[in-house]
């Protein structure tokens, strides 16, 4: 499909080469219409999932009583393998930035459940239904929530591999949580779907009024539902007026009434490759050349990271849009089966590597 791996070269990246050139999901149907990536976004983020997928909810109370919500995908049962086993490896799915359970992501659950895996939905304080506990929300970079969800999945299930995939915006936190905790992450693999590399930079470029509006107006919907409780520390008449995501972003998090700070620093701490070269886990990145969402790819792909690191793969694509992917057969996404394709290449790497070297596998 014209597509392109860059990363650095090494033999984990032959592998990776070989098993996704024999896997179908870069090959078959075409999206009629190649050269529309708004078409092709709009196609993929609102069509429903098929079938509706049936979630658990999990509330998990942080150390300062703040609460994320994990939401299991249990169903629908009659789909093969689902449920997984003891040992099935748990896939922890990240929504984007602004909490927006799409329905390809939620399709992404569904196909990861119908081939064993066991899929979790990770909701950061107040998005999705999420009840909002203390008057604080989560920065685009900060991955303190996620480190507790991690922790207690690896509690659960402590004998299973753990994965992890983002969408669109929301890749801002997984590669930042990466990059924070090194070796100690304690994921065994994770991908990105049209990742936002450069989060300053995508903010005050802003995006094509037909994603940014509707993205805002999700925001004010869910922030407006907490107008008692962030008011002591926002302005909520400012916050709610933004007519941009750059300025509801400044306003929820660098003027704040106890803690105000300036837009530079906030990026010091938030940006997603900060720590880009602590990162120990193998990432996949699939992004596409026209993602009118993340920008032309001169200036939003860091090209120079896919080559100098062991760990960081990009797959390139000329067409698909930003999350869209599209194809004509069922399944609608193509990168789905990719990513789910990397994973078992992954695991597969790893256990031959523990049979040559004659590793005991971790407990």
């Amino acid at each position: 499909g014209h597509c392109r791996l860059l990363c650095k070269p090494s033999a984990l990246a032959q592998h990776l080469v070989r098993s996704l050139g024999r896997s179908a999901a870069l090959r078959g149907g075409r999206w009629p219409w190649p050269r529309w990536p708004q078409l092709q976004m709009l196609w993929q983020l609102l069509q429903p999932p098929e079938p509706e997928p049936v979630v658990a909810r999990e509330l998990l109370q942080l150390p300062d009583a703040g609460v994320v919500a994990l939401d299991w995908l249990v169903g629908p049962w009659g789909a093969a393998g689902g449920g997984g086993g003891v040992s099935s490896p748990v896939l922890l799915l990240i929504p984007n930035a602004a909490g927006k359970v799409t329905g390809g992501l939620q399709q992404l659950g569904l196909r990861a459940l119908e081939r064993g895996f066991i899929p979790v939905i990770f909701n950061r304080r107040g998005h999705n239904g999420c009840p909002l506990t203390t008057p604080r929300l989560q920065p685009f970079g900060d991955p303190g929530d996620l480190r507790e969800a991690v922790t207690y999945l690896r509690c659960r299930h402590p004998s299973a591999s753990l994965l992890a995939v983002s969408e669109g915006s929301g890749s801002g936190l997984l590669l930042s949580y990466l990059g924070e905790s090194g070796s100690s992450s304690r994921l065994a693999a994770a991908a990105c779907l049209s990742p936002i590399f450069r989060g300053r930079d995508w903010f005050e470029a802003g995006m094509p009024w037909l994603y940014e509006w509707p993205l805002l107006l999700h925001l004010k919907q869910g922030l407006s539902r907490y107008v008692g409780a962030l008011a002591e520390v926002v302005d909520m008449d400012r916050l709610l007026g933004s007519r941009s995501l750059w300025e509801l972003e400044e306003t929820l998090f660098c003027r704040t009434r106890s803690r105000p700070t300036s837009w530079e620093c906030y990026w010091e701490r938030n940006e997603p490759l900060r720590d880009a070269d602590e990162a120990a886990v193998p990432v996949l990145c699939l992004c596409s050349a026209d993602d009118p969402v993340r920008g032309p790819p001169a200036r939003s792909l860091p090209r120079e990271l896919f080559r100098s690191s062991p760990y960081f793969f990009l797959l390139l694509t000329p067409h698909g849009g930003h999350c869209g992917f599209p194809r004509r057969r069922p399944g609608r996404c193509w990168a789905h089966e990719a990513v789910l394709e990397y994973f078992r290449a992954m695991a597969e790497f790893l256990r031959t590597e523990e049979r040559r070297k004659g590793l005991p596998r971790p407990r």
